[in-house]
């Protein structure tokens, strides 16, 4: 089984550009993945392509064969959807390939197109990610359903809505030099705890925006690098991906998450690694209650621990273990179906030493990314090594 490289990543401005099309968008990530990587088109292989909203965001179904027409591969090409972890699936499916032997080099990513449309249908498309009969019917939304995981999570371990601030304030801290990003603004404890309440006890600072982009990450077989020479030292050394009930009133609890547990439990014994190795991390934070979720349930922190871990400084850039140095999905924004390769091209550049970010983490040599769909029904997780 060979190994899996990272040859080369891109990455379009995360943010509102209602102007623009999902093809317009991957193309320009896809082909800066390609430029950088050095790999000729012609030796692409398979298109991995994550998308959850666009045939309602665009009208437009059949989206992959469309994809490589604008990146000018002549491949095939396949749709993964799993909600907001439609990418970190399209990227572990290309790890799978690559592997096996079956193909060198995989181009994988995604893309979102979300501001096109109202908040109201938007609100209304992310909710098909929950169970139409029990929850949609019922007219949950995501802010909804996360408060009441939030709820859930403070009435089993404590902890407070000032915990989670601090969430937001480090994201945010972080975006400030990430050029991709959607947000490049510091933010305080108080603006988060005096912003609007969107579903109690969330508030307008503690969630994610609504964001368009894409992004894509080019992967080749340990033998295709070096038979091309090409400068690539970043690795995925583990994958994994974990599942639990769709609708939260058939889950045992609301305050863990037995998804993130699975994926990471796969991901580390692939890698042969232990949370304790790892140095560097980017989260599923589309609320600030899911970075303290995902956290516990990547064994980084016990139970009822990882609220307080950015209180306390743990995973600030500074502290023991960064986290969402990218300013994750709250400050860099989550265009849905692009975010699972969003966190592997940042992670590939922290690691790398070409992020922005990367002075905080200098000596790190493993990464890992976390990617969940919907409520963390789905959930996608990567372990990346570097040669140092």
């Amino acid at each position: 089984m060979t190994g899996v490289r990272v040859a080369g990543v891109g990455l379009t401005q995360f943010g509102r550009q209602p102007e623009r099309t999902g093809r317009d968008l991957f193309a320009e990530a896809a082909l800066a993945a390609r430029d950088e990587s050095g790999v000729p088109s012609d030796d692409f292989e398979e298109i991995n392509y994550g998308n959850f909203m666009g045939s309602l965001a665009e009208r437009q179904g059949h989206q992959a064969p469309l994809m490589a027409d604008m990146v000018g591969v002549d491949c095939p090409a396949t749709r993964y959807e799993e909600a907001c972890a439609s990418a970190g699936v399209a990227v572990r499916e290309a790890v799978r390939t690559v592997r096996s032997g079956e193909s060198d080099v995989v181009l994988a990513g995604g893309c979102e197109r979300m501001t096109n449309l109202s908040t109201a249908d938007v609100t209304e498309g992310l909710a098909t990610a929950a169970d139409e009969l029990y929850e949609i019917r019922a007219g949950i939304t995501f802010p909804g359903a996360y408060a009441l995981m939030e709820r859930a999570y403070f009435e089993r371990f404590g902890g407070d809505r000032e915990d989670l601030a601090h969430i937001a304030v480090k994201n945010h801290d972080n975006a400030l030099p990430n050029e991709y990003a959607q947000f490049h603004r510091a933010i305080t404890v108080e603006e988060v705890l005096d912003a609007p309440m969107v579903s109690d006890p969330i508030g307008l600072l503690d969630a994610c925006p609504v964001t368009d982009g894409a992004s894509a990450v080019v992967l080749v077989s340990d033998e295709y690098a070096e038979e091309h020479d090409l400068d690539a030292p970043v690795s995925i050394t583990g994958s994994g991906q974990g599942g639990d009930n769709l609708a939260l009133q058939d889950r045992e609890g609301l305050a863990t998450t037995p998804a993130t547990e699975r994926a990471a439990a796969e991901a580390y014994a692939d890698a042969g690694r232990e949370p304790a190795d790892v140095d560097v991390v980017e989260v599923h934070d589309c609320f600030t209650i899911a970075e303290a979720l995902a956290l516990e349930g990547l064994d980084f922190y016990d139970a009822g621990e990882g609220i307080g871990a950015a209180r306390r400084g743990e995973t600030t850039a500074t502290g023991e273990l960064p986290v969402n140095l990218s300013g994750g999905l709250k400050a860099k924004g989550h265009p849905v179906g692009a975010t699972g390769g969003s966190q592997i091209a940042e992670m590939t550049r922290l690691l790398r030493g070409d992020h922005p970010n990367s002075e905080h983490v200098e000596d790190a040599t493993v990464g890992l990314t976390h990617n969940a769909g919907g409520t963390v029904a789905s959930a996608v997780v990567h372990v990346l090594e570097v040669d140092r």
